[in-house]
């Protein structure tokens, strides 16, 4: 019984691994990679003028798709670099332990090594809280910062504590943790997770996006940062040096953000004096994704204004 109990969900993980496809290469811009001292990391490149880095937010299956029409309408004024973050999308999947410190090292060495020079981020949900913390500590780096649904403001710290260990560390389990993590993202449950938790408008969550995410889900490799993010090792707070940015920052917030709700933003205004908030209705945790052309039209007005 105790082989069986074991066996079992062993061999359903393996062929759950066996029938999930691979994600199709990308078909915008073009794809290139950065090699980090930790693996490989893939983005898109596309368009001319100054530089934007766009860096998506964290979950099952996400990864820099999201900004894929925000992206190519940016692109017709600005260069744009679109990682996906290690352990995500078409990127390297080490096996190791990723948390927060490591995003920003990584974003750092990519605004230093591949753009190369001062750009606008333009971060979205956690990883706002990454690039919050490169604006004070190198903010030679930072020209300017766009934060959509930020998170960050509202988290109890950044270190793991008992709970945070013993949740990823089962999460981390070969067979229960695999198979935990393969019933938290089945195709039923990466539906309900963007119908309820991402998008307001559930009609945009079709079946190719619903694939997309489940196949990024099942990469080989992919679980470890998803249990990392599951388990809050992601997690980076950043109410305590909020005042001590300088760069001009853009707030964009999702009318009915369901994970991060809309009055968080007045959080966010009381510590980033002069910030500019935006809101968008109709849409959830990914405006860029649910409206790219209001959010690239406010977001091209703010950069306008932070040049002079």
């Amino acid at each position: 019984m105790g082989g069986a109990a074991i066996g079992v969900p062993a061999l359903i993980n393996a062929v759950v691994s066996k029938r999930a496809k691979r994600l199709p290469p990308p078909t915008w811009g073009e794809a290139e990679t950065y090699r980090s001292k930790h693996g490989k990391i893939s983005y898109q490149h596309l368009g001319e003028g100054s530089p934007v880095l766009l860096l998506h937010t964290f979950g099952p299956g996400h990864g820099n798709e999201e900004w894929r029409r925000a992206a190519d309408m940016l692109a017709e004024n600005h260069e744009i670099f679109a990682p996906d973050l290690l352990g995500w999308g078409q990127s390297d999947k080490p096996s190791m332990t990723y948390d927060g410190e490591l995003y920003i090292e990584l974003i750092g060495d990519i605004l230093k090594s591949v753009v190369g020079e001062p750009a606008v981020v333009v971060a979205a949900g956690l990883s706002a809280a990454y690039a919050v913390q490169l604006a004070v500590d190198q903010s030679e780096l930072i020209r300017a910062m766009a934060l959509v649904v930020p998170s960050g403001i509202e988290l109890h710290g950044d270190e793991p504590d008992f709970k945070d260990a013993m949740v990823h560390r089962l999460l981390r389990l070969p067979v229960l943790g695999t198979s935990a993590l393969n019933v938290y993202t089945s195709r039923s449950a990466i539906a309900n997770y963007l119908r309820r938790e991402v998008y307001a408008a559930p009609g945009r969550v079709d079946e190719a996006l619903i694939d997309r995410h489940y196949r990024s889900s099942h990469e080989p490799g992919a679980h470890a940062s998803l249990a990392a993010f599951l388990s809050g090792y992601l997690n980076h707070g950043v109410r305590e040096i909020l005042e001590q940015v300088e760069a001009p920052v853009w707030i964009g917030w999702g009318r009915h953000a369901a994970t991060t709700p809309i009055e968080s933003a007045d959080l966010w205004l009381s510590h980033l004096g002069g910030a500019d908030l935006e809101v968008f209705e109709g849409c959830g945790i990914l405006p860029h994704a649910e409206a790219p052309g209001e959010l690239c039209r406010r977001l091209e007005a703010f950069l306008a204004n932070s040049k002079s």
